[in-house]
């Protein structure tokens, strides 16, 4: 998944250099006011918690869940979390190395039959995302896998047979979904259970997730629960397409709420929740990746991070603990923007006293966006490699249309600079002598002008 590495602001504001964690009405009122222009913008919906220590420094819910129906999120609106569900995943895994079910050095070949490479994949290979199995999400009929109800067993047999992508436990490539739907079909096997109880036994009632689950398509309709929204344009919003959350079994079908996410996180990083070398391995940072988080020094915060991402269709998603200063961050969205990501961190930055940035999104006219209109080569390192993005008018938004098929509408910010809507990813135009585009830079790679 893209996440945003250079924050998309005009206005820099930097509180100091002392970390602030007062819980004071102006401490609120600065979270608050950093968060309208998203709200605003229609580019977030959902619930923000910021706790230190233990203790809420600041909790409020935006938006809707139904908004059809004008009904209002809070903090007890339950919200699809996507690739954050991993979490628990790892967590029911650990649970059963704990209790001797399950080692971390056994083979995928003594436990599931049928994997490409499973007498040397490792249920290690699998928690830290190192296992090379093919991933599902990159099958050209996902999409239909998407539209059926599934069983962990349905979505392992999508990749039996299929030839391994490295060397396991030699890389991480990226994130391998399909990893954690065999995690899923083995804690089932483990524990004769079908994988949402198990993890209900195993992780979310020991923990005190009382308002927390994965959702196997048999979860009810109700106000708690929030319908999800993808962008439309550069400021609407439309009913993101349905999907059978079954068919993310393992990777991405928990929901959760703001409360029961920062229980979790306590819960975890606590040392109460998992034996002393199971948590040791979840904060372990030799490796980037592993057991449902990202961990690693972040210069900006000044901290190790260990933090996690989640997107699909209708959500965003973003949880962050800094253990220094135990500072944890929720941002839970039902609508399909990363922009959760960049919220999260600019929020830790503000509750640290270092430097945010705000949003400030700008009109353009049609005739003046013409002025993009073009064709950009990117490199082979480019996702995807060797890629020709067009920039293109659809009514008076400006887009990039990708090769998949996808259009990504660009949000002004100033002039030459926009944001990706659905990735929240920094676009700039160069321009040559003659005021010509020259090159397309999106994130860090750069697309040279074709026509």
């Amino acid at each position: 998944m893209l996440v945003l590495r250079k924050q998309v602001a005009s206005v820099i504001i930097s509180l100091g250099a002392l970390r602030c964690f007062a819980q004071s009405d102006s401490h609120r009122a600065e979270i608050d006011k950093y968060l309208q222009p998203y709200l605003q913008s229609k580019n977030f919906s959902g619930a923000v918690l910021v706790s230190n220590d233990g203790k809420e420094v600041f909790k409020k819910a935006y938006g809707f869940a139904n908004r059809e129906n004008r009904v209002r999120n809070t903090a007890e609106t339950r919200f699809h979390i996507a690739s954050v569900s991993m979490q628990f995943t790892a967590a029911a895994v650990l649970r059963l190395v704990d209790s001797g079910s399950i080692k971390l050095d056994d083979r995928v070949g003594t436990l599931v039959a049928g994997i490409e490479g499973a007498e040397q994949i490792t249920v290690r290979d699998l928690l830290m995302q190192r296992s090379g199995l093919p991933d599902i999400n990159g099958f050209p009929h996902y999409a239909e896998v998407l539209q059926h109800h599934q069983t962990p067993s349905s979505l392992v047999a999508k990749i039996e047979g299929k030839p391994l992508l490295f060397e396991p436990g030699s890389k991480y490539l990226h994130e391998e979904h399909s990893a954690y739907n065999l995690l899923a079909l083995i804690v089932e096997k483990k524990t004769g259970m079908p994988f949402a109880a198990a993890v209900e036994q195993l992780v979310f009632r020991p923990a005190g997730l009382s308002q927390s689950g994965l959702d196997d398509d048999s979860l009810p309709a109700t106000p708690q629960i929030a319908n999800g929204y993808e962008p439309e344009g550069t400021d609407g919003l439309k009913t993101a397409q349905a999907i059978h959350w079954s068919a993310k079994t393992g990777n991405g079908s928990a929901y959760t709420t703001v409360n029961d996410a920062v229980r979790w996180v306590d819960a975890l990083f606590s040392g109460y929740f998992l034996s002393t070398a199971s948590r040791g391995l979840v904060l372990d940072t030799s490796t980037r990746v592993g057991y449902g988080w990202f961990r690693g020094q972040n210069k900006r915060l000044g901290d190790t991070a260990y933090y996690m991402n989640g997107r699909a269709p209708g959500f965003s998603s973003f949880v962050l603990y800094l253990p220094d200063p135990r500072l944890t961050v929720i941002v839970l969205s039902n609508i399909y923007s990363s922009a959760t990501t960049t919220m999260g961190y600019d929020l830790a930055a503000l509750s640290l006293g270092r430097q945010y940035q705000s949003l400030h999104c700008r009109k353009i006219t049609p005739a003046v966006l013409k002025r993009y209109i073009g064709a950009f080569q990117f490199g082979s390192d480019f996702y995807p490699a060797n890629a020709t993005v067009n920039l293109a008018l659809r009514g008076d938004a400006l887009v990039m249309l990708w090769p998949s098929g996808e259009t990504s509408v660009l949000i002004p910010l100033g002039n030459d600079r926009f944001v990706d809507r659905s990735y929240w990813t920094e676009v700039q135009i160069e321009r040559d002598a003659s005021e010509k585009p020259q090159a397309l830079i999106y994130d860090q790679f750069r697309g040279r002008v074709i026509h």
